[in-house]
């Protein structure tokens, strides 16, 4: 089963400014999951100021600069895997670098 795994934060408290790939063993990880054969790719996002927010409302598009939601924890980047189960993938989750200072919301992905 494939899972998405959402790697989120305050920017303001983030590590570094730039890249996820950047932050320190974050490559590290990255060459074990790839070693173990379960990632299937990822990328760190640009900061939520660098955003646009859609929306479609009575047939009318409504952009808006930066995250729509109202909150200071804001997605970072993301890693797709694949493995056996939830189990599998909460504790490659757990070892990402980023779960240190923020969060990582897994959750699977519809099968195609």
């Amino acid at each position: 089963m494939q899972y998405m795994l959402m790697i989120c934060g305050n920017e303001e408290q983030m590590p570094s400014p730039g890249p996820l790939s950047t932050l320190q063993g974050c490559s590290g990880w990255a060459q074990e999951m790839s070693r173990r054969g379960v990632l299937r790719g990822g990328a760190g996002l640009r900061p939520s100021t660098d955003a646009t927010t859609v929306r479609v409302r009575q047939d009318g598009v409504l952009l808006t600069d930066g995250p729509f939601a109202e909150t200071k924890d804001q997605i970072a980047g993301y890693n797709v895997i694949e493995c056996a189960d939830l189990d599998e993938a909460i504790e490659i989750a757990s070892k990402h670098p980023a779960a240190r200072f923020g969060s990582i919301e897994v959750r699977p992905l519809w099968d195609a």
